[in-house]
């Protein structure tokens, strides 16, 4: 390389150096002014930090200033007085019983079973001042009795003077229905049962067979409900009759559903009658 061209590679790079210098020159003038305005911004923050603190300094005092200085109580506060030493304390009034919301024990118990200690479990040592520690109520229902078949066993005789049979006279119409087997409390279970309860057939003879033990067919359930409807037709009349007498009635219709099909029961009341159809 000759002379002339090493000067002209040092002018090239001596520029460079030079524009380098400066492009670092410029950045560090950006920088300091950034400093400067993020040092005029913190200034500006302490000066607000100082009056927030000033004020906050007043406001404390004032704080203090008004719980040392007592505000008198509304009109309608009645200053509490002590009594003079020489007054009589009056007894303290008894409060009303409150209703607690435990819940509440039998009136009177149908058993009661007793459970004694009389001695310690831990040293066998003879226990004294026995009395009663609590009490503990429990409710229980006692087995369904099984249903009662009473037979009736009718003797005859032969008289000779008239020559036939007689047998002993009995009446059956306070016991049972036409000539069913079942009583009038039995039957009068199974048309609660079926009427209030609305029980389907199947279930009802399901429930006395379950609590009572008593089989019937369902041919022999369907027939006793219509004896028990033809025997209490006269006391529907008789009810019937009793409400179209009276002189205030009101009568009420619902929609009723049955078997899939759409229909109604009619509720007619009078104050001491009411009848459901």
């Amino acid at each position: 390389m000759t002379t002339d061209e090493q000067i002209v590679w040092l002018t090239e790079k001596l520029d460079q150096v030079v524009a380098e210098l400066i492009q670092t020159q410029e950045e560090l003038r950006l920088t300091k002014a950034e400093l400067q305005a993020t040092y005029e911004t913190l200034q500006t923050s302490r000066a607000e930090l100082q009056s927030t603190q000033e004020a906050l300094g007043a406001a404390q005092v004032r704080i203090a200033q008004l719980e040392q200085v007592k505000t008198p109580p509304p009109a309608f506060v009645k200053e509490k007085k002590k009594p003079p030493p020489t007054q009589e304390k009056k007894p303290r009034k008894k409060r009303e019983a409150r209703h607690t919301h435990a819940r509440k024990r039998s009136a009177v118990p149908t058993h009661m079973v007793e459970h004694r200690i009389v001695q310690c479990p831990d040293c066998h040592l003879r226990l004294g001042g026995i009395s009663l520690a609590r009490c503990r109520e429990v409710i229980a229902v006692p087995p369904p009795p099984a249903v009662e078949v009473t037979e009736h066993r009718i003797d005859k005789g032969w008289c000779a003077a008239c020559q036939r049979w007689h047998e002993a006279p009995v009446d059956f119409s306070q016991q049972v229905l036409g000539q069913g087997r079942i009583g009038v409390r039995l039957a009068s279970m199974i048309a609660s049962l079926r009427t209030v309860m609305r029980l389907p057939l199947r279930h009802l003879q399901q429930v006395l067979r379950t609590l009572h033990g008593f089989e019937v067919s369902l041919g022999e359930l369907v027939e006793l409900l219509h004896r028990i409807t033809d025997s209490a037709q006269p006391v529907l009349d008789g009810l019937k009759r009793e409400i179209r007498a009276s002189p205030a009635i009101q009568a009420d219709e619902t929609g009723w559903r049955e078997d899939g099909i759409n229909g109604s029961i009619w509720s007619v009341s009078t104050p001491s009658v009411r009848y459901d159809e």
